[in-house]
């Protein structure tokens, strides 16, 4: 592993430790050259994911966009960063366990939109007026009564 400061290779782990309930081990390092302390996170990673977006284009999968994306519609929201966090890794898990290398824009933005249906009902909606492409206001009306009716079925 590289040091972040002077670029030496010779890095040395000082410590380990399982993070995200396990699904990653975070280890604090620190370089021969500089002195310098980092930490690094260390995660299986079942395959090599490509997005195929809907321009056609591939690109590969980046996990700190999906994270970033879901940080965008959470913004000012009062959520518990373990919670964000365990919702990315489970889209993460049933992307790589799908058994496919090439995955659909859709697929992602669905995932997320299940995700954060679970976890924030305003960023559930923000999330969608973006990924469904709203224009105007009846985009939201309609979205937010097709959200109710299931509620109102059930009653």
């Amino acid at each position: 592993m590289r040091c972040p400061f002077c670029d030496s290779s010779d890095t040395q782990v000082k410590d380990s430790r399982a993070a995200e309930d396990g699904a990653t081990i975070r280890r604090r390092r620190q370089c021969s050259e500089c002195g310098g302390r980092f930490t690094t996170f260390e995660r299986v990673q079942l395959q090599e994911l490509v997005v195929i977006k809907n321009s056609g284009k591939r690109a590969p999968f980046d996990r700190d966009k999906l994270r970033r994306s879901v940080a965008v519609s959470l913004r000012k929201r009062d959520v518990e960063p373990d919670r964000v966090e365990k919702m990315v890794n489970s889209v993460v898990r049933r992307l790589e366990t799908m058994g496919e290398t090439e995955i659909e824009t859709q697929t992602i933005g669905e995932l997320v939109m299940e995700g954060l249906a679970g976890l924030d009902d305003v960023a559930y909606v923000r999330y969608a007026s973006v990924y469904k492409n709203f224009r105007e206001a009846k985009d939201f009306e309609q979205f937010l009564d097709r959200l109710d009716e299931p509620e109102e079925t059930a009653s």
